[in-house]
């Protein structure tokens, strides 16, 4: 069996970073992580090649040696997900299709075409499928009502990637969160009881990465790292010993709860790998919106308090914010921004609240008949509601745009950057020297010369600059790195205000035509004539 393998397209995102990778020459951010598990997961003895749509487009000698395409994809993955289901028909070739949407969706892909559904986990849903195709037969959906143990999935096929084009490698530990937030789909995608994988069967992945001559960052990728703090102990301490007998050749980064801050012995752990950043779900200050959507683990103490203790120890804090809550009072985007500020957050993701398929939040809003079933745009920051709010939308999205321009303002965010890496605390691992290459010299090159010379933010870049370098000598070149983002977020910020207004301006229009259509004035009278 020759299968094809095809990751669709990302709109640009909050995460795209297509600015910064342009500097570096590398096209993706992080790599299909799910398909490169299928891919070992499925018979070894089929041929496999994959198309990551990020990187470049399939060609027709791709499509014509294929057997079977099998995709998979989230949610902001949809449109082109179907566009390449299309694609696949129409050149007479089987497809399988799974991932976290059509998992959650699945009568979208059903429709544009797939012949096979793979939902659930592919621990289980795989080899459902490899039977169904011995038998002969050439569509059906497979599901299972069970969450698998992980601790025997197979290292991923990283061989298939071209890894050039990424920036970061991913790596999976564990799958579910405790916790019981009414907005997440983790909770419904994979349980509320965390399940990891064997400490030495996720060294076994780094080995690999490492044998194919991966030297940069490796995102974890698992929604809260910490779900099961006992197993994650047992992780680090072996990875601890795997990294300094390799001398620390891969940098980490993941996402982890708030509560990380309250075990600081968790946290050394982490630095003393090689992690420098952790990205963690806040949500918004506002007490009375987390007890709400139930983001009860947020509302235990002081969130300032727990950022600055994770900073201190050496994480640096990239995190999640969201307006749009039920019963949130005015003003809620400017709290945040405040919040951002006071705690020196340097990366803060901001979004609308997004009602995702299947989830407590969903049924409820279903139940009180609020959401907008017909939306098709894309869940991501440029997305408006996509159910009706407790407060008119359209103070939620100038709000929004307000905060995220202001976050995103330049000179703000450097001197943000700046507060944090401050008082981050020093790195625990010393990798041996290397030059840097011609790419990554060029590309700091471009950095200084726009933010250091040409822009006004030159006086504050090198004020920081030169601060960092004689009060935290030993993170200037992670401060340097967070300095380049401010290439991506001078653009998307732009992009966000851009998509927004219009989508508000679609929508009084629509509001408009709708009331003449019942004879009604754009304030709800009646028209005469």
């Amino acid at each position: 069996m020759k299968a094809l393998l095809v990751y669709p397209l990302f709109p640009p995102t909050f995460w795209s970073y297509e600015k910064i990778l342009e500097l570096v020459n590398r096209k993706v951010l992080l790599p299909p992580l799910g398909l490169i598990t299928v891919a070992a997961i499925l018979p070894q003895d089929w041929e496999y090649k994959l198309v990551d749509r990020n990187i470049r487009q399939v060609t027709e000698a791709e499509w014509e040696w294929a057997d079977l395409v099998i995709l998979s994809a989230m949610i902001v993955q949809k449109n082109d997900l179907l566009e390449q289901i299309k694609a696949a028909k129409q050149r007479g070739k089987l497809v399988a299709v799974g991932g976290p949407y059509p998992t959650s969706v699945p009568d979208e892909p059903h429709n544009a075409g797939a012949d096979f559904l793979i939902l659930d986990e592919g621990e289980l849903t795989l080899p459902m499928f490899v039977e169904a195709l011995q038998r002969g037969e050439t569509s059906g959906i497979f599901r299972a009502s069970e969450k698998p143990a992980i601790d025997q999935t197979p290292v991923p096929r990283y061989d298939l990637l071209e890894l050039d084009a990424y920036d970061s490698m991913s790596v999976q530990f564990s799958r579910g969160c405790p916790f019981q937030c009414e907005f997440c789909d983790i909770i419904v995608l994979y349980g509320r009881k965390p399940r990891t994988k064997l400490p030495h069967q996720l060294l076994k992945e780094l080995d690999c990465l490492y044998n194919l001559g991966w030297r940069r960052g490796v995102f974890m990728v698992d929604d809260n790292f910490i779900g099961n703090k006992r197993n994650v102990k047992l992780l680090l301490k072996e990875l601890k010993i795997w990294q300094a007998q390799h001398q620390y050749p891969f940098r980490f980064n993941t996402e982890a709860s708030i509560d990380l801050a309250d075990d600081s012995e968790l946290m050394d752990l982490m630095v003393e790998c090689n992690f420098d950043a952790v990205f963690l779900g806040i949500e918004t200050p506002d007490e009375e919106s987390l007890q709400l959507t139930k983001k009860f683990q947020n509302t235990r103490g002081s969130l300032s308090d727990s950022v600055s203790r994770i900073i201190d120890t050496g994480l640096r804090p990239m995190a999640g914010f969201i307006i749009g809550f039920d019963g949130e009072k005015k003003g809620a985007a400017s709290r945040i921004v405040e919040f951002v500020e006071q705690a020196a957050i340097p990366t803060a993701m901001l979004g609308m609240l997004q009602v995702l398929p299947n989830t407590a939040l969903w049924y409820r809003l279903e139940k009180e008949g609020r959401l907008q079933q017909n939306t098709k745009q894309d869940i991501n920051q440029t997305s408006l509601l996509n159910f009706v709010p407790t407060r008119p939308i359209e103070d939620i999205a100038q709000e929004y745009i307000e905060a995220f321009w202001q976050l995103y303002d330049p000179e703000s965010f450097l001197d943000r950057t700046y507060r944090c890496f401050l008082k981050l605390g020093a790195p625990k691992c010393k990798a041996p020297f290397k030059m840097p290459s011609w790419i990554d010299a060029k590309a700091l090159g471009i950095v200084i010369w726009r933010q250091g010379v040409k822009r006004q933010t030159r006086w504050r870049f090198w004020h920081h600059f030169f601060a960092i370098v004689r009060h935290n000598p030993g993170v200037w070149e992670h401060y340097l790195t967070l300095c380049a983002h401010n290439e991506h977020f001078l653009e998307y910020r732009q992009i966000v205000r851009d998509e927004i207004e219009q989508q508000l301006a679609s929508c009084q229009v629509q509001e408009y035509v709708g009331k003449r259509g019942k004879g009604e004035g754009v304030k709800g009278k009646r028209v005469k004539g």
